[in-house]
């Protein structure tokens, strides 16, 4: 015997039963939270496994990086940077064009090298730079999805497998991942036309890392290729970041030293100065090219392959990148540092020239063989495999032929605990600084971060420490004295022309040596 009360009962229980979530949180956004979710775990895990072929930092200036993110959490926002008194970045000058990125670092970074050999801030820095370039690929997907195109899941796992220098760099405990990040979304909403949100994030990247020009260079290459595709002039793809970048400029805590330090930062770049800065700036081989990004550059050509297949007009987006990855590949021949943008951009061409191909493969696999649409996206998850082992495997052992993380640590607390606070040290090489800096912030020193710092802040003062450095100076003790205002001079071991000087100098007294490096006192 049927009840029809009850039924009409549970029915209308089922009825008003409906969860909450599912009103807040349609099934779409849950799963899409699910899958990024998902993706970012699965980014993290990769990243790890390249990052974590060492326990030590890949290159050298992340030393300094995580060291800026510990005195920022322990001093604020704006710590003193007494540390390069003889270089434009000194006391009055000093202007940090990685703020945002030291503060986001600063979440990491708790405890003093002194207290366990850094150790712990070395391990906190590599967190950090596996969660950042995490977003940034996270972003990339966004981005991909946000253009319809299909499997774009698999398409940001392949960020993974086009470049083992990019992995490299991304690896970095550098700005560069969150460059990537910030350009990622910035296309992401020039592509929705949300063009008001470039502004905040000009302003952001001001904050954040002094590459800050890509963004309106990227908002130019968009403007364009909607003029062209739309016939339409969208301005604000342009004007918008310039305002953000010109907010971010001025309303910054370190104006008007940052105008004066970005125009001395970038001069030396464009070929105003010989000084040899470090290697990033120069370009690769290119069979050394080929070697490190040859995937990369298949998906650029890859890419053009697909343009000439599709049977319609190249739409907005695919032009943008297109225009997009031939900018970063110019940039690349130029300066090997661009590896860190040219393999993401020429992948997204890639998978938004690729997209309307696959559709039609798709199509007429829906057609004719209902069965086996699956093989469009096993094949491109087949395609990766072969790239991502060989890829992931070279970047960690990139990554694990960083030198040592204690390179310098026992020289580094021997001055620490062998000299006053506010002990001038003369280095032999411009880029020790940074390890120097990371176990020893009680020590003031010469140079670092870019010798052309210390050139532009006083040209015959820099030629006199390169003549020093060189050997070309007898008894260099009085220089490093009187000019320099040095007390002990740390030298790496391979400076021999400095350190036959040295020894024959009866005022330099060589007080500490280890298999890394040289202390000399300097004594009047």
């Amino acid at each position: 015997m049927t009840s029809p009360t009850i039924t009409q009962k549970d029915t209308a229980v089922t009825d008003t039963a409906v969860p909450r979530l599912s009103r807040v949180f349609p099934r779409t956004r849950i799963q899409l939270i699910a899958t990024a979710f998902v993706l970012f775990t699965l980014f993290i895990v990769l990243f790890a496994y390249v990052q974590f072929g060492t326990d030590a930092l890949a290159g050298n200036d992340g030393y300094y990086h995580i060291k800026m993110g510990y005195l920022i959490r322990q001093n604020g926002l704006k710590p003193d940077f007494p540390w390069l008194p003889l270089t434009i970045l000194n006391q009055r000058d000093f202007y940090d064009h990685h703020l945002l990125y030291h503060a986001f670092l600063a979440l990491f970074a708790a405890t003093d090298p002194a207290v366990d050999g850094g150790a712990a801030l070395t391990q906190s820095a590599k967190i950090a730079s596996v969660i950042l370039p995490s977003l940034a690929f996270l972003a990339v997907w966004q981005m991909l999805r946000g253009q319809g195109v299909r499997w774009a899941e698999l398409w940001a796992i392949g960020l993974f497998a086009v470049s083992q220098a990019f992995l490299y760099r991304m690896s970095m405990p550098r700005a560069q991942s969150a460059s990537l990040l910030i350009l990622a979304l910035g296309l992401h909403w020039l592509f929705k036309e949300r063009y008001w949100l470039l502004i905040p994030l000009g302003f952001v990247y001001v904050w954040t890392y002094n590459a800050f020009p890509l963004l309106p260079v990227m908002g130019g290459v968009y403007l364009v290729a909607v003029l062209l595709t739309r016939q339409k002039l969208v301005w604000q793809a342009l004007v918008f970041p310039a305002v953000g970048i010109g907010l971010g400029l001025l309303i910054n805590p370190y104006f008007p030293e940052n105008i004066s330090f970005i125009i001395n930062h970038l001069l030396p770049k464009i070929g105003e100065s010989e000084t040899r800065v470090g290697n990033e700036w120069y370009p690769y081989r290119t069979w050394t090219l080929a070697q490190n990004s040859g995937f990369a550059l298949l998906a650029a050509v890859a890419g053009a392959l697909a343009l000439g297949w599709q049977k319609k007009r190249m739409d907005t987006g695919t032009l943008t990148l297109l225009a997009l990855t031939a900018v970063f590949g110019t940039m690349l021949f130029q300066s090997r540092r661009f590896v860190e943008y040219f393999p993401a951009f020429a992948l997204m061409f890639l998978a938004v020239s690729a997209a309307p191909v696959l559709a039609e493969w798709e199509d007429w696999l829906k057609e004719k063989h209902v069965n086996l649409r699956f093989l469009i996206p096993a094949g491109l998850l087949i395609s990766l495999i072969y790239p991502l082992q060989t890829t992931l495997a070279d970047g960690r052992d990139a990554v694990a032929n960083a030198k040592p993380a204690n390179r310098y640590a026992d020289a580094a607390l021997w001055l620490r605990a062998n000299s006053e606070p506010g002990t001038m040290v003369f280095q032999t090489d411009w880029d020790d600084f940074t390890r120097l800096f990371f176990y020893n912030t009680d020590a003031i020193y010469t140079a670092g971060l870019d010798p052309t710092y210390l050139e532009l802040f006083d040209q015959d003062l820099y030629d006199e420490w390169v003549d020093i450095t060189k050997g070309r100076v007898e008894n260099p003790s009085d220089a490093i004295q009187n000019h320099f205002g040095g007390e002990f001079v740390f030298s790496d071991l391979k400076h021999g022309n400095f350190m036959e000087q040295a020894e024959a100098d009866p005022d330099l007294v060589e007080v500490y040596r280890d298999e890394y490096a040289v202390i000399y006192e300097v004594r009047p």
